[in-house]
């Protein structure tokens, strides 16, 4: 994978990742007490099977995890990380 970087843009509620430079997706939140919802995960055109995603929503999930929030993953594509990282599954709840 190129050089990525994943920032919480908490001014528009969602983690954006970067890859070169440019925007390659971004994980979209809502935060309540205590809780992180995951609503919305996109990876532009022409960045999809390079492993974006994964890395944006592993970097989303360590943030929650170090801020003790609890995860709900409305989006399916968060959910689907959770289910097949099970290192993950003590913050779904």
């Amino acid at each position: 994978m190129s050089d990525t970087q994943v920032t919480d843009n908490t001014e528009r509620h969602r983690f954006e990742i970067t890859s070169e430079g440019a925007e390659a997706g971004f994980a979209e939140y809502e935060l309540s007490a205590g809780v992180v919802e995951f609503t919305h995960t996109v990876v532009h055109d022409g960045f999809e099977g390079q492993g974006i995603g994964g890395t944006l929503v592993r970097h989303a999930l360590d943030s929650a995890r170090s801020r003790d929030l609890r995860v709900v993953a409305t989006c399916s594509f968060v959910k689907g990380y959770v289910d097949k990282h099970p290192e993950y599954a003590d913050l779904v709840g």
